[in-house]
């Protein structure tokens, strides 16, 4: 079969597809929306697919699109996952699938990595006792390479300024940088935010219902645009000889379970959601795994990214531009190449049957 017939043309029609699924299957269906409108003037929702009990002793919790323009590639697993893996298949009596559809609406509707406020929601969730101010140490200097104040030029030399700036800066200063998070500049790249999004607000409002007293929970965020191309890493939190660590290798395999190294691939940030996440169920053994599913070099990710943001900010609302980026964008990390499509969708569902039998053991689909 064509997993790559599980994507959607786009943001309205992913949800339709996701929701009616969903209710197909028998699942408990919750909408909320963000108060925005698509380009159609359709709401734009979070949607909310349970299926199990109400008070679940073990859960498993796979969300999608929480960088907006990822969501193409996370709603195509649900919807197979919904559609065709899971159709005669039921949980035991203690045990529940929580289904998170689109957490960025926004920027999946309109083809943003970001929502309607530019944030960057995992640099959104920050934690009670922190505050959204501040930066990298370094981001200030950066701020004229990374977020230019001009329309983009699809013939600029962005290669040649890029080596330029690692040359000055060091490779390792740009990567301590940019992904990291930053609370000071609101049209740039990364920004965490200056309150609680309302994505936050919604998660926040819910999730303690929908995780209830739950003694075990695993998390699965699904995402595109990091690593080699068609293959996938759980990235962790959790350092290499951590108990928890050592749990997920035996359960994943250590091909591909990425715990947190300082000189790793993956960067320490700040408000990230799956520290949010086990900040909020201390009682609970919850964790979460950033499924990073390759598609370009990091650098044509970052060009792409940097080009969209100047557009959407500093090109005219008939400007060529905001077109052709936005396309790019949406092309680095949702690739139109249906052998990409296919590979990423079958080992999304494949990632997800690992972690039904892992957090269900008795279950079989």
């Amino acid at each position: 079969m064509s997993y790559a017939s599980g994507f959607s043309p786009n943001y309205a029609a992913a949800r339709y597809r996701f929701c009616a699924a969903a209710q197909a299957l028998g699942c408990q269906l919750e909408t909320y929306s963000i108060d925005q409108t698509g380009p159609d003037e359709e709401d734009l929702t979070i949607d909310v697919a349970i299926l199990g009990n109400s008070q679940p002793e073990q859960i498993l919790v796979v969300s999608s699109g929480l960088h907006g323009v990822e969501g193409f590639f996370g709603s195509a697993v649900q919807c197979a996952l919904l559609e065709e893996r899971l159709i005669g298949w039921s949980p035991s009596p203690r045990t529940a699938l929580v289904l998170l559809h689109a957490l960025n609406p926004y920027g999946f509707a309109w083809g943003r990595r970001g929502n309607e406020e530019n944030i960057d929601l995992n640099r959104n969730f920050l934690l009670p006792n922190e505050e959204y101010t501040g930066s990298p140490e370094k981001y200030g200097d950066l701020d004229a390479f990374f977020n230019p104040t001009s329309p983009p030029s699809p013939f600029e030399p962005f290669f040649m300024k890029a080596i330029a700036t690692i040359f000055r800066h060091g490779i390792t200063s740009l990567i301590n940088t940019l992904p990291v998070g930053q609370y000071d500049f609101p049209q740039g790249l990364f920004f965490g935010g200056h309150r609680p999004s309302k994505t936050h607000q919604i998660l926040a409002a819910n999730l303690p219902r929908w995780i209830s007293n739950a003694k075990n929970v695993l998390h699965i965020d699904l995402h595109t645009g990091l690593g080699q191309k068609a293959t996938y890493k759980l990235f962790i939190d959790d350092p290499p000889d951590s108990v928890s660590t050592q749990w997920l290798i035996e359960k994943f395999g250590a091909d591909v379970v990425e715990p947190y190294q300082p000189d790793g691939k993956m960067y320490k940030i700040r408000g990230s959601l799956g520290t949010w996440c086990r900040a909020m169920f201390p009682q609970c053994n919850y964790k979460f795994l950033t499924a990073e599913f390759g598609t370009y070099p990091v650098i044509q990710v970052v060009e792409a990214l940097r080009a969209e943001n100047r557009a959407h900010f500093h090109s005219p609302p008939a400007h060529s531009s905001r077109k052709w980026t936005r396309q790019r964008l949406e092309e680095v990390f949702t690739p139109a190449d249906i052998t990409w499509r296919n590979t990423v969708v079958c080992k999304g569902l494949d990632l997800v049957e690992k972690a039904i039998e892992v957090c269900f053991p008795t279950e079989v689909i």
